[in-house]
């Protein structure tokens, strides 16, 4: 008999067999049933010809661990020691025993957070994985707790006297708890997917394009926290030459002949002739060492570093603004390494520190900028661009600016990117009397001797990031385009921007050669397909994938779909959106939704994965907004500049409004579950918009800014931020704003749950605005929680503490949006 539902309304039921289900239970009372055979696959024997099992020897884990991953892949079959073994399901397995090891593997679903127990008849020795973790057996039975979803049950077994007498028995915590079971293939997204697999995390292509490396990262359970890396120099045809050794290699360059490559490692800088193989020390002892260049065939050009010692002082006298960072008497300074020798020998000196910006070998020039002085009171201090000569050591000041970020050489010039106000406002193209937002980059060329500035893109709405310099002259930049990220070549002879075609929704990283026309290597992401990398030609449309990560980390694996959602505000300005729905959604129904956003001063690209896993929500149930609120770069300097003394006042309108236009459109929704969530700037928008609407039925900030004025005068970086967010206010000029726009001084307007989140080591956005916004409520009786994440800052960026934020999110909008507190209740138990 096959059930439509996991609970049986009648105890004569029990001895039923299920199809594909697990465990049946009458009102509260939990009891167990068999899972049907045909729900599991088999596959033995595994070395059959084992004198000894694992658990008979010294290694027992070890081996176990090391057979897993190959139980885990969808494949039919499995070859072991020369032997080829197909998967077969249970149920028709007859052996009375087996030598070697045997598995069983089947799939978990769950519609809801799910608890139980599974319980092995018949197996002496055996090891359970969930989602490759193992887990802990207790008198042969596992506890199971398992979010939404699909889970993989990988069971290996040492010893088994009659594989007749096998069962295994699922026992359900209560009549809530609904576990399907089967031997499908076809799996939802999961966490572990989105953090552990592999991705593209460095890539550095030849001066000639002859070569490449990449450096791929992932995670495993075995490792927990600590990333794995393989490290490959590889030739034009994707075929790898060369594997660096098992730790990370850095700071790799290479020589401009394409003969060899520097990179550092344990402390020691290292020289790979790529003829020979060859791996020669070039020099020891660079503590603090980074950013190695090759000057020229014979010399490294670099920056070296070096942190003071406070000899156990009891006191810290604070100089200037920036000494509330723990680094700001650090001082760093350009030095020339000679390779033949070792020696280096210093460039830039002084009290300042000079970060490398560019050389001309050539010219013997080298181009740096520095603070215009070391500590000092302005909120945004000013850079100096300085060149060096290196034949007369001459240094020269080419020009000093409130706003900038890069500076390259080209034949024609400088380029820089800096904000529109850079050389007394030359990039604005603004309405009269409207501050710019200097997040919003823009490129600009200066002569050689800084005299003369051009702004390149006062008509190009894409805020522009970072810079690189073709051998041609031409700019090859990336950009924030709406909410893409995308590769722009800059023709310097045309002074005309266009698009490469990469085939990405986000670009991550770009490395090209020196050829006139030359290769480039990207990664990159859309918001429905995980990471690639491709190689392409400018001027050629076509790309050619190098490596996919969908083959490799999400085989059969189902992802949301994707729609796009703009409105039009009430200002006649449209706001783009999107609009990730479940993979199996059901029209007819009615399904909770999320509203996310950040509303500071750059959009919520459309990468695949990250730190708000939109992709996974979708999987999880529920339907996911994502909105890019007016004041975000990437959109036109108007657009962005409207960030500016601000503080939500538009933000917020476009939140609320986008969100009511968004329930207008999409029917399934139910307008009485909709939740909210954002970080930082975001999570200073949950706490807004809580005090504005109770149009959300729970919210969570991360990281939330409750009282401006507090965030202003604490921490690294909000006097900084506050540059351009406040610009020209003050507390004690426009108090209107510091007060009324900050969301604690109206938490007596708040009727939303509402879940704080916060790391308790944040040095961006102080851990205190989160506890003035919880002590605020707590005080009015209102529902809230707060979290803390020990050792975390702004970002939650360790495996076991990402995995653990997400379902807290996650567990929190199942408890106020599906009514389901299970999960909530089994992370945080009411003590």
């Amino acid at each position: 008999m096959t059930l439509s539902t996991t609970w049986l309304s009648q105890s004569a039921k029990l001895k039923t067999t299920f199809s594909a289900l697990a465990l049946c239970a009458l009102s509260n009372t939990a009891m167990a049933a068999a899972i049907n055979k045909s729900a599991v696959q088999f596959i033995g024997p595994l070395g059959a010809d084992m004198q000894l099992k694992p658990y008979q020897t010294d290694h027992r884990d070890a081996i176990i661990a090391n057979l897993l991953p190959s139980l885990q892949k969808s494949t039919d079959s499995i070859r072991v020691f020369g032997n080829e073994l197909d998967w077969q399901s249970f149920d028709k397995v007859s052996a009375l025993t087996l030598g070697g090891l045997q598995a069983l593997k089947f799939t978990a679903s769950t519609e809801r957070f799910s608890q139980g127990s599974l319980t092995l008849k018949g197996i002496e020795n055996a090891q359970l994985f969930i989602d490759g973790e193992k887990q802990t057996e207790k008198n042969k039975s596992y506890e199971l707790a398992l979010s939404q979803g699909d889970h993989q049950f990988v069971i290996i077994t040492e010893q088994v006297a009659n594989w007749n007498e096998v069962e295994l028995d699922f026992t359900a915590k209560s009549e809530l708890d609904t576990v399907q079971f089967s031997a499908k293939q076809q799996h939802g997204l999961s966490a572990k997917q989105l953090f552990d697999a592999p991705t593209v995390s460095y890539i550095s292509m030849a001066p000639n394009g002859d070569y490449f490396i990449t450096s791929q990262r992932h995670y495993e359970d075995t490792t927990a926290n600590q990333a794995q890396y393989v490290t490959e120099l590889k030739d034009e045809k994707n075929n790898t030459l060369y594997r660096f050794e098992s730790a990370q290699p850095s700071n790799i360059t290479w020589s401009p002949d394409s003969k060899s490559l520097v990179y550092l490692l344990n402390g020691e800088l290292k020289r790979l002739n790529l003829k020979t193989m060859q791996l020669s020390v070039i020099a020891k002892n660079l503590a603090g060492a980074n950013g190695f260049q090759f000057f020229d065939n014979n010399s490294l050009i670099f920056s070296w570093s070096k942190s003071p010692t406070d000899n156990g002082k009891l006191t810290k006298h604070y100089q200037g603004l920036q000494d509330r960072w723990s680094y700001a008497r650090t001082t760093s300074q350009v030095y020339l390494l000679d390779i033949p020798t070792g020696l280096s020998k210093i460039l830039s000196q002084g009290p300042l520190s000079h970060s490398l910006e560019d050389f001309d070998a050539k010219s013997g020039r080298v181009l740096m900028s520095r603070s215009a002085q070391a500590m000092q009171l302005s909120p945004q201090p000013a850079t100096e661009l300085v060149e060096l000569n290196l034949a007369t050591s001459a240094l020269t000041v080419l020009g000093q600016y409130n706003t900038f970020n890069q500076a390259k050489y080209t034949d024609d010039g400088i380029y820089v990117t800096a904000g529109p106000d850079f050389n007394n406002g030359l990039g604005r193209n603004l309405p009269e009397g409207m501050l710019a937002n200097n997040y919003d980059g823009q490129l600009y060329l200066l002569s050689r001797d800084g005299k003369k500035a051009t702004a390149l893109s006062k008509e190009f709405n894409p805020a522009i990031g970072q810079l690189n310099v073709l051998k041609n002259g031409d700019a090859l930049i990336k950009v924030t385009e709406q909410d893409t990220v995308q590769l722009y070549q800059f023709d310097l002879s045309k002074k005309r921007f266009n698009k490469v075609n990469t085939g990405f929704d986000v670009v991550e990283q770009v490395s090209y050669s020196h050829e006139r026309t030359p290769r480039i290597l990207v990664t990159g992401t859309t918001a429905s397909t995980p990471q690639q990398l491709k190689q392409l030609s400018l001027g050629k449309s076509r790309a050619k994938v190098m490596w996919d990560s969908k083959p490799i980390g999400y085989e059969n694996t189902q992802v949301a779909s994707l729609e796009e959602f703009n409105f039009t505000n009430k200002d006649g300005i449209e706001i783009k959106g999107r609009v990730y729905l479940p993979h199996d959604l059901d029209s007819n129904k009615q399904y909770p939704a999320l509203v996310y956003y950040y509303g500071g001063t750059s959009p919520v690209t459309r990468g695949f994965t990250g730190r708000y896993p939109f992709n996974l929500w979708a999987e999880h149930g529920y339907v996911v907004y994502v909105l890019q609120p007016t004041g975000a770069t990437g959109f036109g300097q108007e657009f962005s500049a409207k960030h500016v003394n601000a503080w939500g006042e538009y933000t917020a309108n476009d939140i609320i409004d986008g969100t009511k236009a968004f329930l207008d459109k999409y029917s399934f929704v139910d307008s009485k579950r909709v939740g909210n969530l954002g970080a930082s700037y975001g999570g200073f928008m949950t706490m807004l918009l809580a005090t504005k609407t109770d149009m959300f039925s729970a919210s969570i900030a991360h990281a939330g800014i409750s009282n401006i004025t507090s965030y202003w005068g604490q921490g690294w970086w909000g006097y900084l931020y506050s540059a351009e967010a406040s610009k020209n206010s003050y507390p004690w000029n426009n108090p209107t704003l510091y007060s009324q726009h900050s969301p604690v001084f109206h938490a007596d307007k708040v009727t939303t749950p509402l879940l704080l989140l916060h790391g308790d080591s944040d040095t961006n956005v102080p851990v205190g605005e989160s506890h003035n916004m919880y002590t605020a409520l707590k005080l009015l009786g209102k529902d809230v929680d707060l979290i803390e994440y020990k050792g975390a800052d702004h970002q939650i960026f360790a495996r076991d503490k990402r995995f653990d934020w997400w379902n807290t999110m996650l567990a929190y909008f199942d408890k106020n949006l599906k009514d389901q507190p299970q999960w909530w209740q089994y992370l945080y138990p009411e003590k």
